[in-house]
């Protein structure tokens, strides 16, 4: 999913609130000297040969922050540091101001060594950032000091071509999920238990949708019977394709028999808007539909203020149903098919990731002085402990090793303290929320406890998305920097418009003048900048 974040509220400087965590060990890479070349000059590590103290910033997981307010708090720090020798003092914005406050962070000049961001999201994308002096080309720093991560990218060419810019700059160590069975992971969810009370079956269209909606709320009395998340823009949670996909589009860039399409100035996006319309008006739809938050998304679900989502098999399904049957063993939450006009019609869209999608990468600043040893404690990650920890966790803790399989104890599974598992995952391990790591499979297998869970991945799985996927394609700086203008306009006038039609402000037939609008802001251009660098991509 793209991140669009316009929020303009004021935001506190970042550094003041750092949180200090120092965790004194041996270094496993050994002593670290100082050193200058070309990256800029850095001080490594001091005299004992331990390293130096490293700053990162980044924004703490809703799971985690579920149950710790800090990094410094949660297990998996304290033991990444633990293993590589490294203290950290954190960096830590509020939930959901990531944006903001890394624009505060850039504008201050007080860069942190490390810094866990979208950065091909960044204006003029991660090449601007790099020619700006914000973040490093690190293609000579993995070459000299991330030989994990380097070896990784060697051994997989068709995820090297992807997590590099258009004129083949590496800027992050990246998240990458290294199994196809990590490729789905969200989709509908609803409350079966209630389906079941109300003798209706879980629904497949979009009238059947609405049928089930309605029976929510008249015959339930559910206060906001579908709720998604709004935050960091409208419509956020259906991204993905649900609710959308059915009218043949998505609310986005996809790509049609080689081509690339926006969804948007396609006619199906404007019958979507009609039929999201009605909803609202008949209360269908939570009328928060603008703010709501993973926070608030999982308070409805849970109370039973709502009765149906969009969200992930682990975080949702996986949450949900641990906290509720505590006090409702009868409840149940359960995967629906992405929604189709017509019963019998296959999804065309629906959720589905690329290995590589930018999220979650660290980059380092090109302030630091601590390159190397930033490098190496990245590194880490790719490495084979590395890979156990952030997958993981904490053998003898999280897991144990069972004829080789690195099984999660009931720490994770059956947590004594009544943590959902994506709760007590996000205490130890990285492997439900990305990082500077290849994601496992083996951890999914394991993750998806309840048999709801294993069927939603088969469910979602069963559409047509990876058909319609337009995959992290790098583009040079000057196509970014010109994408990023038109965007910025043209996702703001979609969002108003959108939210107007919504909520009755505006009639639906005033789409009209916002495709007009859309295309005299040049999308058309945006359009021919995504297939050149789609074509591009698949010519490396």
């Amino acid at each position: 999913m793209k991140s669009k974040a316009r929020r303009t509220a004021a935001v506190p400087l970042l550094l003041a609130a750092a949180l200090l965590l120092a965790l004194g060990a041996c270094s496993p890479f050994g002593s670290l000297p100082a050193s200058r070349d070309a990256a800029g000059p850095r001080t490594e590590a001091s005299a004992s040969g331990t390293a130096k103290r490293l700053t990162y910033w980044a924004e703490l997981n809703s799971n985690a922050a579920s149950v710790k307010p800090s990094f410094r708090e949660v297990p998996f720090f304290q033991e990444w540091q633990r293993q590589t020798g490294v203290s950290l003092i954190f960096i830590q914005p509020p939930a959901n101001q990531a944006k903001e406050t890394m624009n505060v962070l850039l504008a201050s000049g007080e860069l942190p060594d490390m810094m866990e961001y979208e950065w091909d999201k960044f204006p003029g994308g991660p090449d601007k950032a790099i020619a700006d002096g914000y973040i490093l080309r690190l293609n000579d720093i993995i070459d000299r000091y991330a030989p994990n991560l380097r070896n990784y990218l060697n051994e997989h060419p068709e995820i090297d071509k992807q997590v590099k810019t258009g004129s083949g700059s590496y800027y992050v160590f990246p998240f990458i999920r290294g199994d196809d069975k990590l490729l789905t992971y969200q989709g509908p969810i609803i409350r079966k238990d209630w389906l079941d009370e109300l003798g209706l079956p879980i629904p497949e269209t979009i009238g059947d949708w609405h049928t089930v909606l309605k029976a929510f709320k008249e015959r339930k009395g559910v206060a906001a019977p579908l709720t998604f998340l709004g935050v960091p823009n409208p419509l956020f949670g259906l991204e993905s394709g649900a609710f959308v996909g059915a009218f043949g589009v998505l609310n986005g860039f996809y790509t049609e028999q080689g081509h690339v399409k926006f969804g948007p100035l396609e006619p199906g996006f404007k019958q979507f808007l009609a039929v999201f319309r009605q909803w609202y008006a008949e209360g269908l739809i939570d009328p928060n539909i603008a703010t709501v938050d993973t926070a608030t998304m999982d308070a409805s679900m849970i109370s039973g203020r709502s009765g149906a989502s969009i969200w992930n098999a682990g975080a949702g399904i996986g949450t949900w149903q641990s906290i509720v049957r505590r006090e409702n063993p009868s409840a149940r939450f359960a995967p629906a098919p992405y929604p189709v006009l017509h019963k019998g019609d296959r999804p065309k869209f629906g959720q589905r990731s690329s290995a590589y999608v930018g999220t979650g990468g660290v980059a380092i600043s090109a302030k630091s002085p601590n390159v190397e040893a930033a490098a190496r404690m990245l590194d880490y990650g790719y490495s084979p402990a590395g890979h156990l920890l952030f997958n993981f966790g904490i053998e003898g803790q999280s897991y144990e090793m069972k004829n080789g399989y690195p099984a999660y104890t009931d720490l994770i599974l059956r947590n004594p303290d009544k943590l959902a598992p994506s709760q007590a995952l996000a205490m130890y391990t990285r492997a439900n929320y990305f990082g500077p790591f290849v994601q496992d499979g083996r951890y999914v297998e394991q993750y998806y406890f309840y048999p709801e869970q294993q069927e939603a991945v088969r469910l979602w799985s069963d559409t047509d998305a990876e058909l319609h996927l337009l995959p992290q394609t790098p583009k040079t700086e000057e196509e970014s920097a010109e994408l990023s203008s038109i965007m910025q306009d043209a996702e703001s006038l979609l969002d108003d418009a959108a939210l107007k039609i919504i909520f009755g402000i505006e009639p639906a037939d005033s789409f009209d003048d916002c495709v007009a609008e859309l295309r005299a802001l040049g999308i058309g251009r945006a359009i021919d900048i995504q297939e050149k660098a789609l074509s591009r991509y698949l010519n490396r």
